[in-house]
């Protein structure tokens, strides 16, 4: 991993800076504006800096994991693995070990994204020790406990945890601090985040977005508060489309937002409308496209969706939401995701995130999938209760902050 600091007049700039020397596939870990310092300061502006990171090609060996990480992860009973309903064989994002990062990486910046998350770690309920732990004198093994206790209490993974611990087991050196290997692991997780993706305006023509994913997830809701910012934020020309013809409540829901909003609204029945509807409304910036809500084990509706998928022209630039609650079970989320990924790409939002105490979902969902993050939603008011997704804060959370 390799992490470097950018200066530019504006916070833009700096993250131009950042890009032109590490690639586009930086990742932004903080961001500040600095105050000049030195004689004749106040004559001089403030600048922007960033930090920012990028992986390195990495080492596939760094010998056997401490006896201390192998004992932390008989704390907590192994689940039976679980086989997707008719999924696919799907790649799954790898998580090769990891080089012991530069030392000086735990800088100022990276401890005030930390915060005082040490110190919320140190007061999480550690579950009793077993003996071949307590016999264990390395300094640090309370600590791994306590993160692997930590990321399972949030629903993290089995496996993606143990790769956490694996990573942070390399850098448990003589002079490994808990700090340093707390800052790794927090910088290591965003990295597998990547880059959270928003809808942007098409370069020709119309931008053709579908929402798609199971009843309930709060498809609707979540395309209103995006048309809410498009439209009144961004000053951009939105119509609105459903072709959820199943319930008649979610289409005069999406038209009582389009009125208020002075949107265009349709309700497509057929691919033909569809295809006809995307002509006669040509002149928009975003045609946003609500779907029927479905069991992704219903073959004839997954069909449908398909054909509805399918008849858009090449010609626009189309893009697809998988809308996601935070509740659903893990295992739920997964079978969802895999029977999507059978007939489309999609990038993902999460819903209802003020209804769930744990977010492992969403780090399991991202490594599994390989999809880009984009939204996450956190209430039902219109258009304040949706944000991008962070990162950061997300990661934070995981690790048993605030």
């Amino acid at each position: 991993m390799i992490i470097k600091k950018f200066q530019g007049k504006t916070e833009l700039e700096a993250v131009n800076n950042a890009k032109a020397e590490l690639g586009e596939n930086v990742v932004i870990m903080h961001v500040r504006q600095t105050k000049p310092k030195g004689l004749f300061s106040f004559l001089r502006r403030k600048v922007y800096e960033v930090s920012a990171a990028v992986e390195e090609e990495q080492d596939t060996n760094y010998g056997k994991i401490a006896e201390a990480v192998s004992a932390i992860r008989e704390v907590v009973p192994k689940e039976p693995e679980y086989t997707p309903y008719k999924a696919p064989a799907k790649p799954v994002i790898e998580e090769p070990p990891v080089k012991a990062p530069v030392e000086n990486i735990p800088s100022n910046n990276i401890e005030e994204k930390l915060e005082s998350l040490h110190t919320l770690l140190e007061k999480q309920l550690v579950k009793e020790e077993p003996e071949s732990i307590k016999k264990d004198d390395s300094k640090n093994t309370d600590f791994f406990k306590l993160i692997y206790n930590t990321l399972i209490d949030n629903e993290v993974d089995e496996k993606y945890v143990n790769n956490i611990i694996d990573g942070a087991a390399s850098l448990n050196k003589p002079n490994a601090t808990i700090d340093y290997i707390l800052a790794n692991i927090y910088q290591k997780m965003i990295l597998k985040f990547g880059k959270t993706s928003v809808i942007k305006e098409g370069t020709n023509g119309p931008k053709i977005v579908f929402f798609v994913g199971t009843t309930g997830v709060g498809k609707t809701t979540t395309i209103a508060k995006i048309a809410s910012k498009l439209s009144l934020n961004d000053k951009k020309k939105v119509t609105l489309l459903t072709t959820d013809t199943y319930r008649i409540a979610a289409a005069e829901q999406l038209r009582t937002y389009a009125n208020i909003l002075e949107n265009p609204f349709r309700v497509i029945y057929t691919t033909d409308e569809l295809v006809a509807a995307l002509k006669d409304f040509s002149t928009s910036d975003f045609i946003l496209i609500d779907t029927a809500g479905h069991s992704q084990n219903n073959e004839n509706q997954k069909n449908g969706m398909k054909q509805f998928l399918d008849c858009v022209d090449e010609s626009y630039e189309k893009e697809v939401y998988l809308v996601l609650s935070a509740t659903t079970k893990y295992r739920d989320l997964i079978s969802v995701c895999d029977t999507y990924s059978e007939f489309t790409k999609y990038k993902i939002i999460f819903t209802k995130l003020d209804e769930t105490s744990t977010l492992g979902n969403i780090y399991n969902v991202r490594l599994h999938t390989g999809a880009e993050m984009s939204y996450v939603t956190c209430g039902q008011n219109v258009p304040d209760d949706i944000e991008e997704f962070s990162p950061q804060s997300t990661v934070k959370q995981l690790l048993g902050g605030k």
